[in-house]
């Protein structure tokens, strides 16, 4: 292969990385005009779409000799997510008509850091065994070498922000961020308080997915907007839009833990319920199955967790219960309450290729 064409080949698998497997989700679930549109996104970003990856890419690429922490880092990194959160800032900061510039490359890359961290250091929490199609990171490295990667990432993406802040001093994006992880290792702990005990509770639930999933999608949006320039009032929208965004990408995710194939999702069957983890769907329908919440609590409690009979029945009674199809529809709402802040927003193609973020994280089987 030649280098001209190297680098065609390159440019059009970094774009292919982030937009085209939401593209095929979509399109496997039947919804092939939001399957054409998200096409057309990634043809429209192309370039920046290839510039985000190889710079995720050479947060670890460039050391010669990692210590065990990067390398736990790298393997991660290496096998890439959605890109939602960092596509989240650069359709943002095109509200106001910025591009790709090296300061929104640096928060796009420091907001998806954020969230590899939060992974490498929930799969120590939770004793994952397997993360986006391949073994966790703990599993290959310890958990000793996961807990230092996503301490080094968190790190990585602070220095990013720092030293973006300084070409937008409007902007209090590292206070913000700072502000964003310690939501998150408080809603963690009181995940972590709570596992185990399966006390039915919505508030408890809202509170953790707000701090665990939500927070991070609020700032990803404000960023781009600080950058943008825009007014006080569109980025608080954003913020907003974020937030309802954050919690329906959590909603489906507690659908897709009880019906989503392993092969797609990337993470263990049935995961959360082993954790003995509280989720939307679980709630529901012990709401409307009083047995149903013991069960689930003598289950969790059992050497080893439930078995495969307790785990068969416990999926049986949730899915009787409609609860899956009442989780889905509480994300569509979510998904609505997004759409109609982003609607507050500057019209033009940076707005509608948000809302079709938001119709793809809600439709998505992965």
């Amino acid at each position: 292969m030649t280098d001209s064409a190297l680098a065609v080949d390159l440019h059009d698998g970094a774009r292919d990385l982030t937009l085209a497997p939401l593209a095929t989700v979509s399109a496997r679930n039947g919804l092939d005009p939001l399957a054409a549109r998200l096409l057309e996104l990634r043809d429209w970003l192309g370039d920046d779409l290839t510039e985000l990856e190889l710079g995720i890419d050479a947060v670890e690429g460039g050391v010669d000799e990692p210590h065990v922490g990067r390398q736990a880092a790298q393997h991660l990194l290496a096998r890439p997510g959605k890109r939602i959160r960092p596509l989240c800032v650069m359709l943002a900061s095109r509200l106001g008509g910025v591009g790709l510039t090296p300061v929104v490359r640096e928060l796009a890359i420091a907001c998806e850091l954020v969230h590899a961290a939060t992974l490498l250091h929930d799969d120590v929490i939770d004793e994952g065994t397997e993360r986006r199609g391949a073994a966790a990171a703990r599993m290959l490295y310890g958990n000793s070498a996961s807990i230092l990667a996503g301490d080094h990432l968190l790190i990585e993406a602070l220095r990013r922000v720092e030293g973006a802040q300084r070409e937008v001093p409007t902007g209090s994006l590292l206070l913000g961020l700072l502000d964003v992880i310690s939501e998150m290792v408080a809603a963690e702990a009181l995940q972590l308080e709570r596992r185990g005990r399966f006390e039915p509770s919505r508030d408890s639930y809202l509170r953790i997915i707000k701090g665990k999933t939500a927070v991070l999608f609020r700032w990803g949006l404000e960023a781009g907007g600080h950058v943008a320039g825009l007014p006080a009032e569109q980025v608080a929208a954003l913020g907003r839009a974020g937030v309802a965004l954050g919690m329906a990408f959590q909603l489906v995710d507690d659908v897709l833990d009880l019906e989503g194939n392993p092969e797609d999702t990337g993470k263990d069957a049935l995961a959360d319920l082993r954790e003995g983890k509280l989720t939307w769907p679980f709630i529901l329908a012990a709401e409307r199955d009083p047995r149903l919440a013991a069960a689930v609590r003598a289950a969790v409690a059992g050497e080893g967790g439930p078995t495969e009979a307790d785990a068969a029945w416990i999926v049986s009674r949730v899915r009787e219960s409609a609860a899956l199809t009442d989780t889905r529809s509480f994300a569509v709402h979510r998904g609505e309450t997004a759409r109609a802040e982003l609607r507050t927003l500057p019209a033009g193609r940076a707005r509608d290729a948000l809302e079709m973020v938001v119709d793809a994280a809600i439709m998505r089987s992965r």
